[in-house]
């Protein structure tokens, strides 16, 4: 059996980002252990800025793990309840399984899970079931050592997974048009699938299209420039979690799913959530109702917030 800790956690940008207090309760607690994360290949460059990972284990997706060598003393499941996640850990024969309980693997403790929980608390809430200290707010990571690409810029993030957490683009281009006159340097981010929706944000605002960086930055340009962002303006996405990971400031506008369960930090002032306190359903194929709930006017009165707290001033990313 091999000293090695492998935890499992096959899933994308914010998903790795609020699982970062668990993997550092997990390091403190195996201190010379080999910590392996499986998870897609894609995040490695975040990967390498968690400092309680020592290996990626590239695994796109439940099914696709595959353990080399002697089984780990340690396997975590920080996926999901199960219970596939549960039987891809339990194929590497681990000497210790650390899961949720699941009623398909009767002879596994583990907690309850718990639904309507903070997805930073559930995965602290699980090691501290089997005795390992985690605290939650251990989220922030260091800058990247690159450049950022539009040093100072608030960025605007009008893209989502799914379309029930997408706000529509024109209002997005509202609160750019408003941010650049205002004096901001404004740019437009997106995955290369989300290009011509950034396309369309710069031209109802009237920006010109130098400033559309969608499709054109890797995560390691993408971190980045989010580390050295005076703002980021965004939907419930994996960037909103990056924000909080880079200590910059953020205004999210969650639509189905509360930020009760996905928001940032409640203590961290930097962070603005804003609901309409209407949950729905996150699969739909339409913007919950309450996203369009929310205004141009409430996210600029919340950059307005932040500016007149001094928490706009930062233009490096760093305190």
């Amino acid at each position: 059996m091999s000293d090695a800790v492998l935890v499992l956690r096959a899933l994308g940008l914010g998903d790795l980002l609020v699982a970062v207090p668990a993997l550092r309760g997990l390091r403190r607690a195996h201190p010379d252990a080999r910590t392996v994360l499986a998870a897609p290949h894609q995040l490695t460059e975040v990967v390498e800025l968690i400092d309680a990972v020592d290996e990626l284990l590239p695994t796109p997706g439940l099914g696709a793990l595959h353990w080399p060598g002697e089984p780990p003393e340690v396997a975590v499941n920080l996926h999901g309840r199960g219970p596939e996640s549960i039987r891809d850990l339990r194929a590497t024969r681990p000497g210790t399984l650390l899961t949720h309980r699941h009623p398909d693997f009767p002879d596994l403790p583990g907690p309850e899970w718990v639904e309507d929980q903070h997805e930073v608390r559930r995965w602290c809430r699980l090691l501290e079931h089997f005795g390992i200290a985690a605290d939650p707010a251990d989220l922030h990571l260091p800058a990247p050592p690159g450049p950022s690409p539009a040093p100072g810029a608030v960025v605007v993030h009008p893209g989502a997974a799914q379309p029930a957490r997408r706000w529509p683009a024109e209002r997005f281009a509202g609160v750019a048009r408003a941010l650049a006159a205002a004096g901001h340097r404004v740019v437009v981010t997106g995955n290369a699938a989300e290009a011509d929706l950034a396309r369309d944000v710069a031209r109802r605002a009237g920006l010109p299209e130098d400033v559309v960086l969608a499709g054109r930055l890797g995560l390691a340009e993408l971190v980045a420039l989010l580390a050295r962002a005076t703002l980021l303006v965004a939907a419930d996405t994996g960037v909103g979690h990056l924000a909080t990971a880079m200590r910059t400031p953020s205004v999210l506008l969650f639509g189905p799913v509360s930020p009760r369960q996905w928001g940032p930090p409640e203590g961290e002032r930097r962070h603005v959530a804003l609901w309409a306190g209407e949950p729905a359903d996150p699969f739909a194929d339409a913007p919950a109702p309450g996203l369009l709930r929310l205004t141009e006017d409430d996210v600029l009165a919340a950059v307005r917030q932040l500016a007149e707290e001094g928490l706009l001033a930062r233009r490096d990313g760093r305190e």
